[in-house]
């Protein structure tokens, strides 16, 4: 695993464009540590500090830091999908093979590269949610402070299930522009479902259909805090109340989906001419 994982960063760290689409997947998820301290004067009249709203309270702090991490998980894919498109551009991948690298390990390559960067990607916010938290939060107790530290599983498992996606839309189409826009296309294609559904049942049977399609699934393992934090601002707002919580099926359905995907994506080259 170790040497299938060199090889790929090896690859990566020559290409200029992928270098600088790693420092920015990896410094813009930071952003968060900005809003952390930013401090908005109205006028002379009072300043607000986002820091002091509370929204940076352990454990709230997780679900927030790793939902908006998650929004900038498209410049990676960009990388992910390059590394394929890259390697029938400038045939590599026809020299890998001849090297004696067998299409399973070039598939497994490309996977352990994705989980070696989501995993980095994971301990890198945990540690800044973390002393984020320590700072600002009021709450400093170790079982509060570990409580819904879950969500970085999830942040973990929605990074690995959206790249393996990338990953086989890019083994499908052998182009990074066309791979990207594929995803969306899928977006759009499981809005069309869930119409349909709806428009021969109730959105109700709609939503629960559509939370197992793929891109669906993955947006559904951390659900958007904007609602939780009007809920701790509002608690007798009972009509806005909604289950923000982690699930384990939810986790398992995007795991099964990352599996698929890297099958499919062995079998295309398994049975493709190169």
């Amino acid at each position: 695993m170790i040497r299938l994982i060199n090889l790929e960063l090896q690859k990566l760290w020559l290409n200029k464009t992928s270098r600088i689409l790693i420092y920015v997947s990896f410094i813009l998820p930071f952003t968060v540590l900005i809003l952390s301290s930013i401090k908005i004067n109205f006028f002379g009249f009072f300043t607000l500090e986002l820091g002091e709203l509370g929204i940076f309270n352990f454990p709230i702090i997780w679900h927030i830091t790793t939902f908006f991490a998650a929004l900038f998980k498209f410049f990676f894919a960009i990388v992910v999908v390059s590394m394929i498109g890259n390697e029938y551009s400038n045939k590599t991948i026809k020299q890998n093979l001849i090297d004696g690298l067998s299409k399973k390990e070039f598939i497994l390559s490309k996977f352990y590269t994705i989980v070696f960067f989501s995993l980095a990607a994971t301990v890198l916010i945990g540690l800044a949610t973390f002393f984020i938290g320590l700072y600002y939060s009021s709450y400093t107790e170790a079982s509060i402070i570990v409580r819904e530290i879950e969500f970085l599983l999830a942040y973990f498992v929605k990074l690995i299930g959206f790249f393996s996606l990338c990953l086989f839309f890019g083994m499908l189409l052998k182009r990074s522009a066309f791979a990207l826009g594929f995803l969306f296309i899928l977006y759009i294609l499981e809005w069309i479902i869930f119409g349909f559904i709806t428009y021969h049942s109730d959105a109700d049977t709609g939503f629960k259909i559509k939370n197992f399609l793929p891109l669906e699934s993955m947006y559904k393992l951390i659900d958007q805090p904007i609602q939780r934090i009007v809920m701790s601002k509002f608690p007798d707002k009972t009509e806005i109340v909604y289950d923000y919580a982690v699930h384990w099926h939810e986790i398992a359905i995007v795991l099964g989906w990352t599996a698929l995907f890297v099958f499919l994506s062995y079998r295309l080259l398994k049975k493709r001419d190169l």
